[in-house]
Formats: structure tokens, sequence, C-alpha cells
């Protein structure tokens, strides 16, 4: 059990990690900071948070785990902020959804006392904030742990254990390797669920009257925020472009083959396509 978690900037991702921690008994006690005054005050009645902090410099101060949720390129800011306040022998991570560049710059941002681990739950929602939070979120999703070569072993330890207490499945990767990973598996999907939309957003409104099922659960990702996908694209901008260039090379096949009549290729694409999604479960 961690004795003392700082949550800094809970949204939908921070606040689920607050309240699966309280539910799950993997913290005996939580403090929070959250930007906004209005949302400081709102925290201070749940009862997974034990203090709400006024300053994130504050919220560290005593904390054996820190947890930074903020959006992608907020948590290196929050990084630098509170490395004069941490105290010793403090463990720092992250729920980033880009992990090369941040794991880099909240490394080099912490006192040598402080280590930092970085890691990312693939759990979250097309709704933010911490109001739409579960102690639910994380159970039986994966969560990647990202130490850098020649991490403090312990710590990435620790961080791994806390993500199995809140219900995830742990995988342990490189930050560069998680970056390639996310790019194929999230990034991707978002810029197509994306543009269909954006497409289909230029054809006669009357259409989207029609739509069924399909179009629903092909696009639900679509009404992501704007603002955290255009810093995810802007962090993870060459594996991005990477996938969307081999996505790019297989839809041009998959053309081709409906163009010159080739069936059988246009089945053989169905059916592997079939096979993979069957495999998700």
């Amino acid at each position: 059990m961690i004795e003392q978690l700082a949550i800094l900037a809970p949204g939908l991702l921070g606040g689920s990690v607050a309240m699966a921690a309280r539910a799950r008994g993997a913290a005996r006690r939580i403090v929070i900071w959250a930007r906004r005054p209005e949302v400081r005050d709102a925290l201070r009645s749940q009862p997974w948070c034990d203090a709400v902090a006024e300053t994130p410099e504050e919220a560290v101060r005593a904390a054996n785990l820190v947890v930074l949720a903020a959006p992608v390129e907020k948590i290196i800011e929050l990084a630098r902020q509170i490395a004069p306040a941490l105290p010793d022998g403090v463990i720092v991570t992250d729920v980033g959804s880009v992990k090369n560049r941040l794991c880099r710059k909240c490394r080099a941002a912490l006192p040598p006392h402080a280590r930092f681990v970085g890691s990312h739950p693939m759990a979250g929602s097309q709704k933010t904030g911490w109001e739409n939070g579960s102690a639910e979120l994380f159970a039986g999703r994966t969560c990647f742990v990202t130490p850098e070569n020649g991490a403090d072993a312990q710590a990435a330890g620790i961080v791994t254990d806390f993500w199995r207490a809140l219900g995830g499945r742990t995988v342990s990767v490189t930050p560069a390797q998680h970056d390639e990973i996310v790019a194929n598996i999230s990034h991707l999907p978002q810029a197509l669920a994306t543009n269909l939309c954006d497409l289909l957003a230029q054809k006669n409104p009357a259409w989207r009257e029609h739509a069924g099922a399909g179009l629903r659960d092909t696009t639900r990702i679509a009404a992501s925020d704007a603002t955290m996908w255009i810093e995810i694209f802007q962090q993870n901008r060459d594996e991005v472009l990477h996938a969307i260039d081999q996505f790019q090379a297989r839809l041009a096949g998959l053309r081709a083959a409906i163009d010159h009549g080739d069936w059988p290729e246009v089945r053989a694409r169905l059916e592997r396509g079939k096979i993979f999604r069957d495999s998700l479960g």
C-alpha cells in the first residue's frame, strides 16, 4: 500500500486513479491538486480525497508516489514545477499517452533523490473530467509501464504493483516501443475515425439520420477532445505519420483490388480483418 498518494490535475484518468486507489485500498492517504479553484472546492467533498492542496508543491511534499495526470505537454511542466518540493525517495509517474519525449524530459527535470517511471493506462473515454471517473476504469485494462534502460528496478516494480492494485494488467516496454505500439492501436484509429466523420460532415446532412450502429461503433472516438489529440499527434508525430503511411498503402491495395475486380484478394483482406477483430473479444 502507498502511504501517501499525490495526484496532480485529476481529469478522467486522475480522478479514476483516486477512486480506484480508495476503493481497492491501494493508498492510505490521497492528496489532490487541481488547477482551477472551483474544482478544488468540489473535490474537498469527495470520499476518495483526503486533502486538497492549493499548489502542486504542497501536494507532493509528503508523497511517496506522485501521479501526474495532466494533458501530455502539461505533464512536463508539472514535473519541472514540483521538482524542488519532492521529498527523498519519492517516485513520480504519469498517465500520458505518449512516452518517449515525455520520459526523457521528466527524468531530466527531477532531482537525483526522486525517481521517474512513465506509465500509460489504456483506459479512457471520449468524456472528460473527474466527474466521469470510475473506480473500475482500469479493471482488466492494459497499463504500460515504461522504465528507461538502466532505470531503477525497484521504482518500476512499485509503479507496476500500483497499477495492478488498481486492477490493471501491466506490460513493461521501453518508451520508444510504447510510442510505436500506441501509434498503431490508438492514435491511428483516432485519426481514421475523425477523418471519416470529417468526410461525412461534407455530405448531405440528412444522411446521418439513416446511420446504423456500425457507423456509431466505428466513429465513437471521433467525439474525443480535439485539443488533447493535437497534443498527442504533436508528441508522437513520427510514429503517427508512419502508421498513417502504412494504412494508406493498405487502403490503396484494397482500392486496386476492387478496381481490378480481384475479388479473391478482397475476400482475403476481409477475412484477415475479421479474424483480427474476433481476436479482440
